[in-house]
């Protein structure tokens, strides 16, 4: 490792970039800053100086100056990049969640407060998120860490997963993964498809076995129930996006920028929503966002095909990958279920949902629809994903599942 101007720059092992310029050593707080060494603090504190206010014992560069970065006070997840060797007496946690999805930010931010609550506060945080695609998930190498995470995602058997959480019906790629699971004895391993969110799932395991207080999430908790639960009260509220959290959400699921998850994080573990959505880079893709998402109702209300309690649509022609899934509902209160074929650069995707606010559109197991297809997710909402070049598939495959509900 070199000296540079402000200290020494940290070892890199995991796949991410640096998410703060701060520099280490960083030698034990001082008595004066006590108030800021619990490793999530609910609030970050704010110095105008910059960082040379805070004088010894902070060796740091400070890009922002109205707050201490990850690392430090806040967050206080170590999280560093490729390249380079670990410090001594560290513990390398590799974190895969599942990508653009609140539910999954959600846990992968519970999972690491926890385990540095309760589990060990040295640990370093690697964070990768993992997308449903038409190929096996976990990529040759991907379990590089001391500790190797699995929360909201599906299941895999490699001996070097220590911990996996979800509560998805279809959790398992395959009948031999899910006979792994059912002989794993380690106690690290949790699986119950009757939560609505792995969020609330995290939650109650880690505070019930492991003596982790939630508390100080229990609005992270709450949200991640009510969205990935479809628990709004009303199509009109699920839609509007006028909280926090929920505008935090549509900027996970659908703002244009690699890595942005990872980095949110440890945000949401140690801030609550009506900071984290004035983050810099939360705020930078909101605007947009917001009028994206206002232009989507138009767009959807225009190319829907409403016929037999069933709303077909697709804009897979269109940037709308990220779209809210309540719009159909809003706009056609009546229908039961909704179909939806949208695509991206990794794939086309075939959404497949049911309305919270009409009782019969609890009749047909969506998971066991979807599986059909190669597909899965949960009873009440699943989707299928493709290769990307396999649009006119999965245009096909759409039709079939719209024939099958209309039936």
């Amino acid at each position: 490792m070199g000296l540079r101007k402000g200290g020494v720059e940290p070892p890199r092992p995991c796949g991410h970039r640096i998410l703060s310029p701060a520099r280490l050593p960083i030698p034990p707080l001082p008595h004066r800053w006590s108030r800021l060494a619990s490793p999530f603090s609910a609030k970050v504190a704010s110095f105008e100086g910059g960082a040379d206010s805070l004088g010894p014992p902070f060796p740091l560069t400070i890009e922002k100056r109205t707050a201490i970065l990850n690392g430090f006070a806040g967050g206080i997840f170590p999280l560093i990049s490729a390249g380079e060797d670990l410090l001594p007496d560290t513990t390398k946690v590799r974190l895969c969640f599942h990508d653009r999805c609140f539910d999954g930010a959600a846990s992968a931010a519970l999972f690491s407060r926890f385990y540095r609550e309760r589990m060990n506060p040295q640990a370093v945080f690697c964070y990768t998120g993992m997308t449903h695609r038409a190929v096996q998930p976990f990529e040759e190498g991907l379990f590089d860490g001391d500790e190797n995470v699995i929360v909201d995602f599906k299941y895999s058997s490699s001996p070097k997963v220590t911990w996996w959480f979800d509560h998805h019906q279809s959790a398992f790629l395959t009948a031999a993964d899910a006979a792994h699971f059912r002989t794993d004895h380690s106690g690290h391993k949790f699986y119950d498809p009757e939560y609505k969110s792995c969020t609330k799932l995290l939650a109650d395991v880690t505070s019930s076995k492991f003596g982790f207080n939630t508390q100080p999430l229990a609005e992270l908790i709450h949200w991640g129930d009510v969205i990935d639960g479809a628990q709004f009260p009303t199509p009109e509220s699920a839609v509007a996006l006028t909280e926090p959290s929920t505008q935090v959400a549509l900027v996970i699921e659908a703002a244009p920028e690699s890595g942005l998850v990872p980095r949110l994080i440890p945000e949401l573990a140690s801030r609550p929503m009506a900071e984290v959505v004035q983050l810099p880079m939360v705020a930078r893709h909101l605007g947009p966002l917001l009028e994206r998402h206002k232009r989507s109702v138009e767009v959807l209300r225009q190319r829907a095909e409403a016929l037999d309690a069933v709303v077909f649509f697709d804009v897979s022609d269109l940037d709308l990958e990220g779209y809210n899934k309540f719009i159909p509902y809003l706009l056609f209160p009546h229908c039961r279920y909704s179909v939806g074929i949208s695509a991206s650069p990794v794939r086309a995707k075939i959404s497949i949902g049911s309305n919270p606010w009409n009782a019969g559109a609890a009749e047909k197991n969506l998971a066991s629809l979807a599986e059909q297809f190669g597909g899965g997710g949960h009873p009440r909402v699943a989707a299928i994903s493709l290769n990307p070049s396999d649009i006119e598939r999965a245009r096909k495959i759409a039709r079939e599942i719209v024939a099958q509900l209309r039936g």
